[in-house]
């Protein structure tokens, strides 16, 4: 299933374990944030993803 294909509730759980398994935050914290928070720091978490797995030069 593809992310175009999930219900809005399916999109807002992925966003809430995503974040509860690289932050550790609480069920509770995630869902305080609004949308635009949460996708701002989906997308952080993603880029530090992204630096460490990209070897470094030299």
């Amino acid at each position: 299933m593809t992310t175009a294909t999930r219900s809005p509730a399916d999109r807002l759980w992925a966003e809430i374990v995503y974040i509860a398994y690289y932050l550790h935050w609480s069920f509770d914290s995630i869902l305080e944030l609004d949308h635009r928070t949460r996708a701002r720091v989906i997308e952080e978490i993603a880029a530090i993803n992204t630096q460490l797995s990209t070897p470094a030069d030299g």
